[in-house]
């Protein structure tokens, strides 16, 4: 379906439109009010506005029923030309893309920013072109905890819950070392598995909690902030090798400008997401046994990351002296 589209959106846009129009057409999993679908909107105007009209992007991509890992697929065969994806759904294809993913690496907000945009992030998105993507920019999506049926504030509470995870996510055996039962699911199929009793529960922000209308089935957000698991926007290697070096620097330019709108968006949306929560009837479970889970968790960050210059990478960003 989304190839016939592509293919009648690029028709289009060799018929009708400024000479040497490109007509792109993006994805993400939620709704059109989330900040990553709205900083991508944005991007578009910028684009547009760039390009004198050539470059468009005609939908933000939101509310794609697809799972993520299909969307991959579609990114490296060239069906699709953008996506914002979780980092997680790139972790076996791409293992570089795990070490941001690690439990209780990152100390803050602005730790985690701060190496999104330096070095080790910049690294890590010129990587992702050896899988079939162009790595354009990372959206931070703030700490993830545990939400579901049941509180949880150890370790010992995870002993053989059934436990949501992303498919390809690295997640799984740190579950298992907690005596907890990794269950893949595409994030569309979690309400309904949770009301089944197919999950009990699922990591994620307040803002992915709400957005997706999780905070109706779950009783219990358990603020155990055990990491920090960015988004990835992604660009089709194969759609991007048939763009001039303008226009590749136009989506790149638009996109590291979307970063700090999107920050912007994230930071209010996440709060009001929590007093919609709390409104709800949602209870906030706070009073956390952080040190141990973190005795539990940061050991299985070696066996999470095996690779002698991916150990590095970590201790390089554990060097970080910022807040």
């Amino acid at each position: 379906m989304r190839l016939i589209k592509l293919a009648i959106l690029l028709t289009g846009a060799a018929l009708a439109g400024p000479a040497g129009a490109r007509d792109f057409t993006s994805s993400d999993i939620y709704p059109s009010d989330y900040p990553t679908v709205r900083a991508v909107a944005h991007m578009a105007d910028l684009m547009r506005e760039r390009s004198g009209g050539r470059l468009t992007l005609s939908n933000p991509g939101a509310d794609d029923q697809d799972t993520e890992s299909y969307t991959l697929g579609e990114l490296r065969n060239g069906t699709l030309d953008m996506a914002r994806v979780s980092l997680s759904v790139l972790n076996s294809a791409a293992p570089d893309t795990t070490v941001l993913t690690l439990p209780y690496l990152f100390r803050s907000t602005a730790h985690e920013r701060r190496v999104l945009d330096g070095p080790i992030g910049q690294e890590i998105l010129a990587g992702l072109e050896r899988v079939g993507v162009v790595g354009l920019v990372f959206y931070d999506g703030g700490t993830l905890s545990t939400y579901g049926v049941r509180p949880v504030r150890s370790p010992a509470d995870l002993r053989g819950v059934k436990y949501r995870v992303q498919q390809s996510s690295s997640w799984a055996p740190m579950l298992r070392a907690m005596g907890a039962q990794p269950v893949a699911l595409p994030l569309s199929r979690v309400a309904p598995s949770m009301r089944a009793g197919l999950i009990d529960v699922v990591d994620g922000n307040w803002s992915t909690f709400v957005a997706l209308q999780h905070h109706r089935v779950a009783r219990f957000f358990s603020e155990t902030e055990h990491a920090r698991s960015p988004g990835v926007l992604l660009f089709s290697r194969r759609v991007w090798d048939t763009l001039s070096d303008e226009e590749k620097e136009i989506v790149r330019a638009a996109a590291r400008d979307s970063v700090a709108y999107y920050r912007r968006l994230w930071d209010e949306h996440e709060a009001a997401a929590r007093r919609t929560a709390q409104a709800a009837g949602v209870e906030v479970v706070v009073d956390i046994d952080g040190p141990a889970f973190s005795s539990v968790l940061v050991p299985l960050q070696a066996t999470a990351v095996s690779d002698a210059r991916l150990k590095a990478m970590v201790e390089r960003i554990k060097a970080d002296r910022g807040p």
